[in-house]
This record gives C-alpha cells, sequence and structure tokens, in this order.
C-alpha cells in the first residue's frame, strides 16, 4: 500500500520520471546532489518507498529532537555529531562489511548552502567496505531522478571526486544558486 502511494504522489502527482540504469547490490552508498533544500530529503523518501526499499541516510544530529528524532531514527536515520571527532566511517564500513544488506545515502555537500569542497567521507566508507557508489541525480527542472553511473572508489580520492563532481554539474537543485561543482 506504502508503496503505490509514493508511486501516485511521486510519479502522478507530481509529475516526477526516474532514469536508472545501475544495477543495486545488496550493499552500496548512494551520493544524492545536488542537495539545495528540504524537499530534497522529500523526494528520497517518497523515491525508496515508490522503489520500496528502507535506505538509511546521514543527517545533523540538531534535527533529531523529539517527536522527530523517533521518526527520523524510524525511516533510517542516522544522526551526525559534527561538533565531535568520532569514527562514524570506519563503524559504518565495518557495519556494511559484516550486515548482508547495506544501503546508505549520502549529501557529499554536507549542507544545503553552496559548498566549493565535498565531503569525502562517503568515499571512505565505500572504499574501506568495497561498495559501489551509485551516483544519483535530482533534476528539479526536469523533475528528473536519475542514476546512470556508478564509482568503485580508487586510491586516488582527488580523481573520484573530481568524476563525481563532473556527473553532477548539470543537474539542477530547487535552488541552483546553492549547488556547485
Amino acid at each position: 500500500m506504502w508503496k503505490r502511494f509514493c508511486n501516485w504522489l511521486l510519479y502522478k502527482r507530481m509529475g516526477w520520471e526516474k532514469r536508472v540504469t545501475e544495477p543495486h547490490p545488496d550493499k552500496y552508498i548512494i551520493c544524492l546532489a545536488p542537495h539545495t533544500s528540504n524537499w530534497d530529503f522529500v523526494l528520497g523518501q517518497l523515491y525508496s518507498g515508490a522503489e520500496g526499499w528502507k535506505v538509511n541516510f546521514l543527517m545533523k544530529r540538531e534535527w533529531f529532537f523529539w517527536p522527530l528524532g523517533i521518526l527520523f531514527r524510524r525511516l533510517g536515520g542516522i544522526p551526525v555529531w559534527r561538533d565531535k571527532h568520532t569514527s562514524l566511517t570506519d563503524n559504518l564500513a565495518r557495519e556494511a562489511r559484516e550486515a548482508k544488506s547495506f544501503k546508505l545515502c549520502i549529501t557529499p555537500e554536507g549542507t544545503r548552502s553552496a559548498r566549493k569542497e565535498w565531503k569525502r567521507g562517503f568515499l571512505a566508507i565505500a572504499r574501506k567496505a568495497d561498495l559501489p557508489v551509485l551516483l544519483y541525480g535530482l533534476d528539479y527542472e526536469r523533475k528528473l531522478i536519475e542514476c546512470i553511473h556508478t564509482i568503485i572508489p580508487s586510491d586516488d580520492m582527488d580523481a573520484d571526486m573530481a568524476s563525481i563532481k563532473a556527473y553532477f554539474k548539470d543537474f539542477k537543485g530547487k535552488h541552483p544558486e546553492k549547488f556547485t561543482t
């Protein structure tokens, strides 16, 4: 029932389309960009609901107050303490290696504002756990959710990030002025 509702709302009512050609193994990381609005979260939840997936996501801990914290955890949210230096990437990589199924969505900008330097933690997790990174773009101008490229992280994180940014350069976020590659 939830899957049908999400399909109806996202594709029929809101008019979004999807173009997804990449295979989705049991374990992967989704790199989702651009992230310029809280609506990106809503679209992501509708999309995963329409696909019948449960995908975890990272979110700053400030959003995990009562009662939203209960909802976000139930949806798959993992709070991030940005003011503490924890070994989050090591912990998530270990969890990914040990799990039968691991699906994590990360927005590399780490914020809804324009940011020239993107966070690289998702690449570190993927490399440590030997996971593919599926590149998912949200294009509000075309109302398109697209995943036509996968990255297998190498030892050269700079080259990987350059390739990822090149993939996302033509996507238009809800607020395009807040997105830069």
